[in-house]
Order: C-alpha cells, then sequence, then structure tokens
C-alpha cells in the first residue's frame, strides 16, 4: 500500500480499471479514521450533457504509474458506485453504501469511518 502523501500527489491523474481502461480521474483520497491509511479514491466521470460527479473507489490491489492509478475493481463496478456532486461531501450516514457497493464491512457504526485528505 502507498502511503497518504504519495497517493495525493496523483489527483488529476487518469485512473485505469484492472484491465486499463480509463474511468476517469483522481479526484481526492479518503483514509480510514483509524489508520490514517489511503482507503478510497473519488474519480471525477461525466461532463459534456451528463453533469460530472465523482464516484468512489477502493484502494485496496491499486498501484500507481507514472501518469495513472490502477485499480483492482472493474470500469462497469466503479461507474455504478455510490456518487456525490463535485462540490459535495460524503455523509456519514451515506458511508455505509459505499462500503456495501464493493462487499466490504463498513464497521461497527461508532462513528466516522473515511476522512477526505
Amino acid at each position: 500500500m502507498f502511503e497518504a502523501s504519495d497517493i495525493r500527489e496523483y489527483r488529476g491523474h487518469k485512473v485505469v480499471d484492472a484491465d486499463g481502461d480509463k474511468i476517469g480521474e483522481l479526484e481526492a483520497v479518503y483514509v480510514d479514521t483509524a489508520t490514517d491509511q489511503p482507503a478510497f479514491g473519488t474519480i471525477t466521470l461525466g461532463g459534456l450533457l451528463g453533469g460530472k460527479r465523482l464516484v468512489f473507489v477502493p484502494f485496496d490491489g491499486a498501484t500507481v504509474g507514472p501518469d495513472y492509478v490502477k485499480v483492482a475493481y472493474s470500469k462497469t463496478l466503479v461507474k455504478e458506485a455510490p456518487a456525490i456532486d463535485t462540490d459535495g461531501e460524503l455523509k456519514a450516514e451515506d458511508e455505509p453504501a459505499v462500503f456495501a457497493h464493493y462487499g466490504k464491512p463498513a464497521g461497527d457504526g461508532s462513528g466516522r469511518r473515511l476522512a477526505r485528505r
């Protein structure tokens, strides 16, 4: 796994799936509040007629290249992930849906699990 400071340097770079297909661009990094390690990123999708939105993707299994971040999830799965507006924020009550979309445990419900860095 990469450090939070390292992955933040990739904001604005393209994000590709395991097959190398471009999904979008890395907009922000969300760390796990328990470990302060990068856990999820948001990817900018859309444009032109559809409007832009940010979708969440886990960083487990992700790798970085010279100008991209490669995630371990398919483009289709990522595009169907929970989204927020480009100027929105992830609400605490919406966090479980982000984890559930990828089949991940959301924690014990005792507080926020993700924080934007």
